[in-house]
């Protein structure tokens, strides 16, 4: 018998219950708020750099998604540090970081990475990191085939896709076909796992006969690496629940990669294989999105995109080697150079659609600092029509031409400037400009490598 919900149904829980007590209601604290630092363009942009200015305040600092095919460069105290799987925070002493289970971990690479920044100072971060029983692990053989997957699109379609060679595609193609291996799988019955990553190995050969895998020497080696990642490894769910709901803490997201590199929402077929928009922070380390607070996406002041792939406002000309050489930009991963061109705000509003930025960091502006003028693509045209939206389609964003508006340059070093009213009017215009644009407020500019040449605006 169906029964139609009424008002009467409702029991009042604030009138005493029988026996003259009154009926506590459940607890809905919504808790701590994490905040979440994600890159607006197609990675590359210094998140780092805001990440470890966040990171000084903060308890806790999570990676939620991707693999060390991240790279940030972070300098303290003329010190430079590389972290690709770390969390940029993990230089701060009193913080803890946190690698979610929407991580992919290559656990040589982690460890090489953790020994090199040790010898460049940064001591004890194995006490202070804490790594998710349920993040996938990367083999070495998923990395030798991802770089046989790159040849084979080479030669099949003239083009590849420009991945990392880390294996991260091929390990969330592991994770996604449901015969991934997780760090509580190594941390388990040994046996068991060795049975399951020799079924993996074999699973793999059969697709790619040119793979070899010496598998008792990297059963070998997983066995010595599992006992020095045991001491690290915690339930990440529980962990992040207990972080959210006990006392005030502040909880901090350093996004890998970013927008326009989102399997989903991304220039898809060139983007990377996990979710690097604010979605991939919930599913990536297992928080409610009522416990998202501040989300900042961080832009560069003019764009950059590693590989290949459509990109609209790439200058193939003499201010594209400007900027290339001015901004040092070179892969921090891959070494390679970045193809460079001016800020794109088509693609900052698009990522600013999925993620809804509370504010941004606009970094690199100092970079402009010698050009006579500068362009910003402000919209799209298709047969010299406008279009509203940003294309799925990759023929369709190679087709697009840019509608730009042009500014003055302002040709002053602005690398000495530390607030608001050091940067020169043209500057001042072309930040306002941009914040109007997007309809979101500039919080950070940035006009150097280090932590100090961060301009805090409010």
């Amino acid at each position: 018998m169906s029964h139609t919900w009424s008002a009467k149904d409702h029991k009042n829980t604030s009138q005493p219950a029988t026996g003259g007590q009154a009926q506590k209601r459940p607890r809905n604290d919504v808790g701590n708020k994490a905040t979440v630092v994600l890159g607006a363009q197609w990675g590359d942009e210094g998140k780092g750099k805001v990440v470890d200015l966040l990171a000084t305040e903060a308890d806790v600092v999570c990676r939620c998604q991707g693999g060390n095919n991240a790279g940030h460069t972070v300098v303290v105290d003329g010190k430079e540090y590389d972290f690709h799987l770390l969390p940029s925070g993990i230089i701060n002493t009193k913080s803890i970081s946190l690698i979610g289970n929407g991580v992919v971990i290559h656990l040589p690479g982690l460890f090489e990475e953790g020994d090199k920044n040790d010898k460049k100072g940064l001591k004890g971060w194995d006490k202070r990191l804490i790594v998710s029983d349920r993040a996938h692990i990367v083999f070495d053989f998923h990395q030798v085939v991802d770089g046989l997957q790159e040849t084979e699109r080479q030669a099949q379609d003239g083009k590849n896709i420009g991945t990392t060679k880390k294996g991260i595609g091929p390990a969330y193609s592991s994770k996604a076909s449901r015969t991934g291996l997780r760090v509580c799988d190594l941390l388990g019955d040994f046996k068991d796992f060795s049975t399951r990553f020799k079924n993996l190995v074999h699973q793999y050969q059969s697709m790619y006969p040119a793979l070899t895998v010496d598998v008792e020497d990297q059963l070998k080696k997983l066995k010595e690496y599992a006992e020095r990642l045991r001491p690290m490894v915690r339930d990440g769910v529980y962990y992040m629940y207990e972080a959210l709901h006990g006392p005030p803490k502040k909880i901090l997201v350093e996004g890998a990669n970013a927008a326009l590199l989102d399997i989903d929402f991304g220039t898809y077929p060139f983007v990377t294989s996990s979710n690097c928009t604010v979605g991939g922070v919930c599913t990536g380390l297992g928080i409610p999105p009522l416990n998202i607070g501040d989300v900042y996406g961080v832009a560069k002041a003019y764009t950059t995109r590693v590989g290949i792939g459509a990109f609209p406002t790439e200058q193939l000309n003499a201010v594209g080697e400007l900027l290339q050489t001015r901004g040092h930009e070179v892969g921090v991963t891959t070494g390679r150079k970045r193809r460079c061109g001016w800020l794109d705000l088509v693609i900052v509003r698009y990522a600013h659609m999925i993620n809804g930025f509370t504010a941004i960091a606009l970094t690199k502006l100092d970079i402009l600092d010698v050009l006579d003028e500068i362009k910003v693509g402000v919209a799209y045209k298709l047969n010299g029509k406008r279009i509203p939206h940003f294309p799925a389609n990759m023929d369709v964003l190679h087709k697009v031409e840019v509608e730009y508006e042009t500014f003055p340059g302002w040709k002053t070093d602005t690398s000495a400037a530390r607030k608001w009213n050091d940067l020169p009017v043209k500057a001042q215009n072309y930040i306002r400009f941009i914040e109007n644009h997007i309809g979101v407020p500039i919080k950070w500019v940035g006009v150097g490598k280090s932590r100090e040449s961060m301009i805090q605006m409010f």
